[in-house]
């Protein structure tokens, strides 16, 4: 124990003075989660919209100030032809086009039904879809507005209508950063310990002193822990500002559950991704090899994690790729726990498959790990 300890104390005093290495363990993430929640935001509003109205009506009006007064839509254009609004589109200043036809006052009133015509720019599929959507939405509740203003009451059957009070459970507010925040910070805290913890361990190789120790009597056991515990500590440090500093404070998150299961689980996880760390750095002679590697399993990691896209949506064989992640099952939690105050009990099983998740990367890193006398 005094030898990890000494090894413990060189490599506290080996990070702290590289002044390149600190902001990146301390500043970036916290300033990340600081802004990364704010720009990742799948509520899209500030939609442009070309309207092209041959009608010219008071319906037509109405219409109009219903669908710029959402705070979705942004009116782009409004004229009389089709073909400016077109050009519109293909300028890329027009998400949107709604045409209304002549006469469709007329025929709503006399004929109790009018069409009008949306073209989407389909080139983003999310802002298609969801602009689609909005408008489409907002055309149904004008349609009713109508309907209830012009039918007269002896003809509306109250019976036959269908009224839905909606309950919004776990995120009332319907905020997204409550959302995103807890899925950010765990990604953050990957990047800590299998990032940085490979950089170290490779940087040691690069300028020669693990040969230096590779000489000594040191255990391989101790000169592992001497380097893994630091960025062990260092991440729970990171999880623990973010949690309380940024989500607390910033953005009013406080946790439903239990903070003791939370960082239990961390712990657990921390190993996990050290130990992917270290056995990237087993691979790599150079920093700049262990970046790269390091950066492909990141990405993997991030897109696959179920952090912007549900994991339910996904193909078959992305979904076997999405459970083999260690940061899915830590995200799932992080949102079980802080969003709906999920218990020991709901995540056991996730337990059970981070332990595998330690088990297994340590051990190959271990294996893998060469100490030459």
């Amino acid at each position: 124990m005094r030898t990890l300890k000494f090894l413990l104390i060189k490599e506290f005093k080996q990070i702290f003075r590289n002044k390149a290495l600190l902001p990146m363990i301390f500043a970036a993430p916290i300033i990340q989660l600081m802004i990364m929640p704010l720009a990742a935001d799948y509520e899209i509003k500030n939609i442009n919209i070309a309207i092209v109205d041959h009608d010219h009506s008071s319906f037509s009006q109405q219409m109009i100030s219903k669908i710029t007064g959402s705070g979705y839509f942004i009116l782009s254009q409004y004229s009389n032809s089709y073909k400016e609004a077109t050009l519109q589109i293909e300028q890329d200043k027009a998400d949107l086009i709604l045409e209304i036809p002549a006469n469709f006052e007329r025929n709503l009133i006399k004929e109790d039904h009018g069409q009008v015509f949306i073209a989407v720019n389909a080139i983003n599929g999310v802002k298609a879809n969801l602009g689609g959507a909005y408008l489409s939405n907002i055309l149904s509740n004008f349609n009713n507005d109508i309907r209830l203003q012009f039918q007269p009451l002896s003809k509306v059957n109250l019976n036959s209508v269908i009224y839905a009070t909606s309950s919004y459970w776990f995120n009332p507010q319907m905020n997204y950063k409550w959302f995103m925040v807890p899925g950010i910070l765990v990604t953050l805290v990957t990047m800590i310990g299998a990032y940085m913890c490979a950089l170290n361990i490779v940087k040691e190789k690069e300028v020669g002193t693990i040969e230096q120790i590779n000489v000594t009597p040191i255990k391989k056991t101790y000169f592992i822990l001497g380097k893994l515990i630091p960025f062990w500590a260092i991440g729970v440090f990171v999880f623990s500002v973010g949690l309380f500093g940024v989500g607390m404070v910033i953005y009013g998150i406080k946790p439903l559950g239990s903070i003791f299961l939370l960082y239990s689980y961390l712990f657990l996880f921390l190993i996990a991704v050290l130990g992917i760390g270290l056995l990237i750095s087993t691979y790599s002679e150079t920093q700049q090899q262990a970046m790269s590697v390091a950066f492909f399993f990141m990405m993997i990691f991030m897109l696959m994690s179920g952090l912007f896209t549900s994991i339910d949506s996904m193909p078959g064989w992305a979904k076997v790729i999405a459970n083999l992640n260690p940061v899915t099952h830590f995200i799932e939690v992080m949102r079980m726990v802080v969003l709906k105050g999920s218990t020991f009990g709901d995540i056991k099983y996730k337990f059970l498959i981070m332990t595998g998740f330690a088990l297994f990367f340590n051990a190959w890193a271990v294996i893998n790990y060469k100490k030459t006398v």
